[in-house]
């Protein structure tokens, strides 16, 4: 009885250590992008982020924990995250005049507030994210 409890004790610590490490790590929810979806974000002013990512891009993975850590934060509530996926969606990538991916484009409403491409640095991705609220 008591390795059973000793058992079930370990596994739900260690389910408990998972779940905090991926909370750590977790992605920031991304509203799935249609040139309808990004226009009524637009038009309603919202504060927007594009993101234009790659599965493959070490630098996009690098910038996933520091968009996760700044888009929590309370002043970014309410922006929109938009994901733009470099290899399928090429007609997206085209039309925000992306030539690489790990770009980063804010919106105030309709009007873009800033753009980065390859930032890995925590501060100026959140001046970039100021930018649109």
């Amino acid at each position: 009885m008591f390795t059973r409890r000793a058992t079930l004790a370990f596994s739900l610590a260690a389910a408990l250590v998972a779940g905090a490490s991926a909370m750590a790590f977790a992605e920031p929810e991304h509203t799935t992008y249609t040139p309808a979806a990004f226009q009524a974000a637009q038009h309603a002013g919202k504060p927007i982020l594009v993101e234009i990512h790659a599965s493959w891009c070490p630098v996009c993975a690098a910038q996933a924990p520091i968009l996760s850590e700044l888009l929590s934060q309370p002043q970014f509530k309410e922006m929109v995250v938009f994901r733009v996926d470099f290899d399928s969606q090429k007609d997206a990538v085209k039309s925000f005049k992306a030539r690489d991916q790990s770009t980063l484009i804010a919106f105030k409403g309709t009007t873009e507030a800033g753009r980065s491409v390859g930032d890995t640095h925590k501060g100026s991705i959140e001046a970039l994210l100021s930018h649109a609220i």
